[in-house]
């Protein structure tokens, strides 16, 4: 079975294969942020045939371009979301299900500006995600 191929999908290189629409229609279809595993799992589990390095190498190229965002977990490990929104943001993540929802920075863009400044430092960028409990699984306690 192909995929259908999405007018949308950022094309990386001069060829959009099978397998790179395999990739992101995953990410386009998950709410969560994702390991590049889980996603080779998913999609193992719909029967498409992508390798696990051409699903890490996809991944790689989707954050360079700024189409995927990426988290950088304690262990070491990747998570990546694609996002609905081009443009600058952070995120609430739920530690117990993976629940994400993309916030404005509000004060923490004009923070790290002054902090930047502060320091004599040329603000080039910044990372600052939310961790915590979604409503939901904090009804389930």
């Amino acid at each position: 079975m192909s995929p259908v191929v999405d007018q949308n999908v950022p094309k990386l290189g001069v060829r959009n294969t099978r397998q790179r629409t395999a990739v992101v229609n995953v990410l386009q279809e998950l709410d969560t942020f994702a390991s590049a595993k889980n996603i080779h799992r998913e999609i193992t589990d719909r029967d498409l045939n992508v390798g696990l390095t051409t699903v890490y190498r996809t991944l790689q190229s989707l954050a360079e371009i700024g189409a995927v965002d990426v988290l950088q977990m304690t262990n070491g490990e990747a998570l990546y979301r694609h996002c609905s929104t081009e443009a600058h943001h952070h995120h609430l993540v739920c530690m117990k299900c993976g629940k994400t929802e993309e916030i404005e920075g509000g004060p923490v863009e004009e923070w790290a500006a002054k902090v930047a400044k502060e320091h004599g430092f040329a603000l080039t960028g910044h990372d600052a995600e939310i961790y915590g409990t979604c409503a939901e699984c904090s009804e389930d306690n």
